[in-house]
């Protein structure tokens, strides 16, 4: 009410309230934009993490498929050591 008393009272009026609403709209652009970079931040930032987190658990699987091929191979030579020494030994003899 006061705003449309003071714009019909004075035609310069239009002009201050025109301004304030600029400026308005200038605060609301600025504070979203700094909103939205600082949101794009956190995300880089998280997506950062994250990606690290799976390039870490890629290194460790890769060191536990290592670790279970050298144990499997440990296994096969003692596998076949243990069949090799059973197949030279004499077999039990049989009670008669």
């Amino acid at each position: 009410f006061v705003l449309k008393l003071v714009y019909l009272c004075c035609p310069c009026a239009e002009r201050f309230v025109m301004e304030g609403q600029d400026d308005q709209n200038q605060d609301l652009t600025l504070f979203v934009q700094n909103l939205l970079k600082e949101m794009q931040g956190r995300f880089q930032t998280m997506s950062d993490s994250i990606i690290n987190r799976i390039d870490d658990m890629g290194s460790r699987i890769d060191d536990l498929e290592k670790s279970i091929s050298e144990l499997i191979q440990e296994a096969g030579v003692e596998g076949d050591a243990t069949a090799s020494q059973a197949a030279q030994a004499p077999p039990p003899a049989r009670p008669s």
